[in-house]
């Protein structure tokens, strides 16, 4: 019997800590969306999160298409993921698509940390609709070029991920083996020997 979305969600919460932010822990990456619509207000408050993101000279480099279900936008988004998000992110009342300016508006150089910046404010965009107790599941898996032309991005802009965005559903709901085995998989996280260092594959001792 498949878990209900309900015994996932518990089921996929971080072991909290103290001190960290609730909604680290909180937020993780459904395949399974409810029908249930994203206000305007809601989605606002989104990306007012990613709005105050760091970035290299304040430059805040992010574009994002935000496609709202039924919406030009939204079927030009869908159209460029590959089969397998196709299969489960049509659910999603909200796909966004984002991009960064990767020269500096001020001198027209270039802009090395452009993605990074990017990457820094759809963080923000995931954590902030955690709290809000949305869904985001962020997708590298869509055909950039077909993205590109759709929308007529600029060459000197990269693309990020396409995230979509609501409110979680059901397991049972995507309807494929596959997926629902991955919906109500445990998660899993590297140790912190295994990505923070003192030297070069030397392990920080943060005891």
């Amino acid at each position: 019997m498949t878990l209900s979305a309900l015994e996932v969600n518990r089921l996929k919460q971080a072991p909290a800590v103290d001190g960290v932010l609730p909604a680290i822990h909180h937020r993780w990456s459904p395949r399974a969306f409810s029908s249930r619509e994203v206000s305007p207000a809601t989605l606002a408050k989104v990306f007012e999160a990613a709005r105050w993101a760091a970035s290299s000279y304040n430059e805040q480099p992010w574009r994002y298409l935000v496609g709202i279900r039924n919406s030009e936008t939204y079927k030009k988004i869908f159209k460029t993921l590959i089969g397998f998000n196709q299969g489960w992110a049509g659910s999603a009342p909200v796909l966004i698509l984002g991009a960064a300016s990767t020269k500096f508006s001020h001198n027209g150089t270039a802009n090395g940390s452009a993605l990074y910046d990017l990457g820094a404010a759809s963080s923000y965009l995931t954590l902030q609709a955690a709290e809000l107790g949305l869904a985001t599941h962020q997708m590298a898996g869509y055909d950039q070029a077909a993205a590109r032309a759709a929308f007529g991005i600029p060459e000197d802009y990269a693309l990020g991920a396409v995230i979509a965005l609501g409110y979680q559903g059901e397991p049972a709901d995507l309807g494929h083996e596959q997926m629902v085995a991955l919906e109500v998989a445990p998660r899993e996280r590297k140790p912190f020997k295994d990505f923070i260092f003192s030297a070069w594959d030397k392990a920080a001792d943060l005891a």
